[in-house]
């Protein structure tokens, strides 16, 4: 009898063994369907919503910025997105960036101008991994850009912070998230609150109002070009067709008089 055990017992472990890839296997081929979020910006004419972008640089900056770097932007880059010059020195000077050095060889830190790149919330890696469990929160430049599924995933991801389904277990230090691949993620949800930022236009801030907003501006900071070059698509085609109107009118000109 006792071998008997000995035999199933082995047979159960073998079978869970083998199976453990096969689960690992579909979690991570798992075919998660996004929500389709109706941007200004998407198709061949759109562009970007200003008041929506600039609400969303208010989420960034408010919000995303205590952990999330931008290198790439400078303040003075936010004109794009229809801010005056006044407005981004008085952002910027909010700021504090390390300059120098002096004329006795120190560095010293002064208010930032529109001339300087994004502050980052942390001075380097390792201090961003030790204030966030050990992961590095990244940089948010062309994040839209560098996501299978764009602003669509981003927008999702951000609203998609629930509590886990019944027999799911979350390990520690991780948040059930029904979009993210494998659905536990370190960060927490930044959005999480009814009027978590107050608009300074008056619109209401909903979750899904704030993650509309700030994926505008964060789609438009991973391409500001990107409605100069759809014009000029849309000029290239006009003209193109023009030039294919009159060749093909010279061709029949040609052949006509020949026959």
């Amino acid at each position: 009898m006792r071998p008997l055990l000995t035999s199933v017992k082995a047979a159960t472990v073998a079978a869970a063994l083998l199976l453990a890839p096969a689960v690992a296997s579909a979690q991570e081929h798992e075919v998660i369907h996004l929500p389709d979020t109706k941007f200004s910006f998407e198709g061949p004419f759109g562009t970007f919503d200003r008041a929506s972008a600039q609400r969303g640089f208010q989420v960034y900056k408010e919000v995303c910025s205590n952990c999330h770097s931008m290198r790439q932007l400078s303040y003075r880059h936010l004109a794009g997105i229809g801010l005056s010059a006044a407005q981004i020195a008085a952002i910027a000077s909010q700021f504090q960036v390390q300059d120098g050095p002096n004329d006795n060889g120190e560095m010293f830190e002064r208010p930032a101008r529109a001339s300087d790149r994004f502050r980052r919330p942390f001075a380097n890696d390792a201090a961003a991994r030790a204030a966030n469990n050990g992961a590095l929160p990244p940089d948010l430049s062309v994040m839209v850009k560098a996501r299978e599924g764009g602003a669509d995933y981003i927008h999702a991801l951000l609203t998609g912070y629930e509590d886990p389904p019944p027999g799911v277990t979350v390990a520690e230090g991780m948040n059930y998230n029904k979009y993210f691949p494998g659905h536990q993620i370190a960060m927490a949800a930044p959005l999480n609150t009814e009027g978590q930022v107050e608009y300074v236009d008056g619109t209401k801030g909903t979750i899904d109002q704030m993650a509309t907003d700030v994926v505008t501006f964060l789609s438009w900071a991973a391409e500001p070009e990107l409605e100069q070059r759809r014009a000029m698509g849309v000029r290239m085609v006009i003209f193109l067709t023009i030039l294919g109107g009159l060749a093909y009118a010279v061709k029949r000109k040609i052949w006509a008089d020949l026959h």
